[in-house]
């Protein structure tokens, strides 16, 4: 999800004013309390294993390398699922089956199933104002073929619980067997207002519509957290085959590769889309005079799209008879190591016609965003990236393939940075499947850098970084921050989440590329990343790859950033000379360690640098003095010269003679 950094987020940190466009929770509008300075410097503890890593590494599941170990398991799904859409009323009717394949060394005797729908339900516990329509209609549940009822009266059976669904097996799933789950339910596409989805009258986008497995691992077991509204999700990873019915003339747009495109598709439709994966250019594959049945899509009342999708977390789609569609391809790399370039088709899916709308660039700039993160990190492994128009309160959210980005984004640097940054989670969490409900910044804050640099690149003149460092300052000198280490439905405001999961992670990882260097950061980086692919990292995963890779002990780092909402702010006090040199004494005003460098430069331009070791703060001192031999007057002092720290008061950095 995206919490739109160049527009809403800036807003909402600058003004501290609610922004309930922004997905996140309501942010309070009363002034902090006044921060009262400890009277000596507190020091960074150890980060502490938790106890379910401790027991998972010495089940052989983890390491304390950052590495998956010898016996990680991980469990694995096939959906067959089918919808039927009608766009008048925005009824969903569903029918499907899940194949669960149990590969835990443990018997389960039941399943836990997420109806993320029914944060729409009258029941449901949320923590924001969400639109009503009744939730998921359950009239059906099988296992393996034989009918379970709805427990009550004494009767067993499976549970709802706001947006959980507990099925007990007739027999407990043993290690290395499977079972089958069979639904039927159905669902009203709520209206516009609802997160992550919706619908208005010329479009819907229709996301967690079908009863989902929940995540069981090695670590902590079942997730089964409520789903509330503001706090995302934790998937595992299946594959699907799947089958939309709509009316003749509504496009769709899916998670995973079109398999009936000659039945579906117009000729016309075809031959242009065929024409947009073998150029750079980009093809108007369905313009607005392209609209409707016979010339857009084939003929007919009712049409079924049939979708497939390898190892993914997750399916949603989005239809719409007012869609333009845009093509084109980007060159991806050798993702499956062949030694040959590979491509993916890029897709646009949007209302045209809106005055001032610049959609029609976005082909081009998810083409940009795909080809600058597959350079950046790995290959982009999917057939295809589609960016889709919903509803406004869609904001921008991800999906395996897709993106929902809201309203008609007028403009360029806005539409430019929120679809790079909802392509940018093709990786987080799409391929690197972490827990985004309980540490939203192991996705969020990972995404964030990584659309800012795609952001630099594509505008070379605006420094993405430099705005987000900038919105973290301002929050972390206002008494609103809030820590990461925290889950995403705990967090007291808007503005503690946003910031704690967006902007202060891209800020830590700066900061580390700062102290590390581009090419150790990034080959640590990228480890972690390919390490746990389509798996499931912990934070502490995170942590041990970044200390293996670099062979360095970063706790008192993790502890202070992750942890604390401690601030840096490091200050040249006093500049002495005298006959044998001069004393420059360094003050460490804040309470969060960082190692730092000090460029001295002397009137006849000659300068030198010098080291004030972490170590140093780590000790409980809170000054550092070195003396620079006698010469050329000291003209200026400068800590961090090349402006990689995070530091919320820059005015006492340097110190310029007279």
């Amino acid at each position: 999800m995206s919490f739109r950094r160049l527009t809403i987020a800036a807003s909402c940190v600058v003004t501290l004013t609610a922004c309930a466009s922004s997905g996140a929770a309501p942010v309070t509008t009363q002034a902090p309390a006044p921060v009262v300075a400890a009277p000596t410097r507190p020091r960074p503890y150890p980060v502490t294993e938790p106890v379910p890593f401790r027991r998972a590494v010495d089940a052989g599941t983890r390491t304390r390398t950052g590495e998956p170990g010898p016996k990680y398991w991980q469990q694995w799904s096939k959906y067959n699922l089918a919808a039927e859409y009608e766009p008048t009323t925005g009824k969903l009717t569903g029918t499907g089956t899940v194949t669960y394949f149990n590969r835990s060394p443990r018997p389960l005797g039941v399943v836990q199933v997420h109806l993320y729908h029914n944060l729409f339900s009258n029941e449901a516990v949320r923590v924001e104002a969400v639109p009503l329509t009744g939730g998921v209609t359950v009239t059906q549940v099988t296992v393996n073929g034989t009918e379970v009822p709805k427990a009550g009266g004494g009767q067993r059976g499976y549970r709802i619980n706001g947006t959980i669904m507990s099925i007990p097996m007739p027999a407990p799933i043993a290690p290395g067997d499977s079972t089958t789950l069979g639904f039927a339910w159905s669902l009203t596409v709520p209206p516009e207002g609802a997160p992550r989805g919706g619908r208005t009258d010329e479009l819907a986008y229709i996301s967690y519509w079908y009863p989902q497995v929940a995540v069981y691992d090695d670590v902590n077991g079942w997730q089964v957290d409520q789903y509330t509204g503001n706090a995302e999700f934790y998937m595992g990873y299946g594959d699907y085959d799947v089958a939309f019915t709509v009316p003749a003339g509504y496009l769709v747009g899916a998670t995973g590769r079109l398999m009936n495109g000659g039945e579906v598709l117009s000729k016309q439709t075809q031959e242009r889309l065929a024409r947009a994966g073998t150029t750079d250019s980009v093809v108007r594959v369905v313009t607005e005079a392209d609209r409707g049945a016979g010339k857009a899509t084939a003929a007919g009342g009712k049409l079924t799209w049939r979708f497939q999708a390898k190892n993914v977390r997750d399916v949603a789609w989005g239809v719409s008879d007012k869609y333009a569609w845009d093509a084109t391809r980007a060159v991806v790399g050798d993702r499956d190591g062949n030694g040959s370039v590979d491509t993916a088709a890029i897709y646009t899916f949007y209302v045209p016609g809106v005055p001032n709308s610049k959609w029609a660039e976005d082909a081009r700039y998810a083409r940009h965003s795909i080809e600058f993160l597959s350079n950046y990190l790995w290959p982009y492994p999917y057939p295809h990236m589609t960016a889709m128009q919903g509803p406004r309160s869609c904001g921008g959210m991800e999906y395996p393939m897709m993106t929902c980005l809201g309203g008609t984004q007028p403009d360029s640097f806005s539409l430019y940075g929120v679809t790079v940054h909802e392509i940018a989670h093709m990786w987080y969490p799409m391929q690197v499947g972490s827990d985004e409900k309980r540490h939203a910044w192991q996705d969020e804050g990972l995404t964030e850098f990584n659309g800012t640099q795609g952001e630099n690149d594509f505008f070379p003149n605006r420094d993405a970084e430099a705005q987000d460092l900038q919105i973290y300052k301002q929050v972390a000198m206002s008494g609103m921050e809030e820590p990461l280490m925290r889950h995403g439905d705990r967090y007291d405001t808007g503005t503690g989440y946003g910031i704690a999961s967006y902007m202060k992670p891209t800020t830590i990882l700066i900061t580390l590329r700062g102290m590390l260097g581009e090419e150790q950061f990034l080959k640590a980086y990228r480890a972690y990343g390919r390490r746990w692919l389509y798996k499931h990292p912990t934070p502490t995963d995170f942590f041990n790859t970044w200390e293996n890779v670099t062979g360095q002990d970063l706790d008192w780092f993790w502890r202070s950033w992750f942890w604390e909402t401690w601030t840096l702010d490091q200050a040249v006090k006093t500049v002495t000379p005298d006959a044998s040199g001069t004393t420059i004494v360094i003050e460490d005003l804040g309470f969060t360690p960082m190692p730092s460098t000090v460029k001295v430069t002397r009137a006849d331009s000659s300068s030198s640098t010098h080291q004030v070791p972490v170590n140093h703060w780590l000790a409980g001192n809170t000054t550092y003095s070195f003396t620079v031999g006698a010469g050329s007057p000291v003209a200026r002092v400068q800590i961090d010269h090349d402006g990689y720290l995070p530091d919320v008061s820059t005015k006492n950095n340097g110190w310029v003679g007279q």
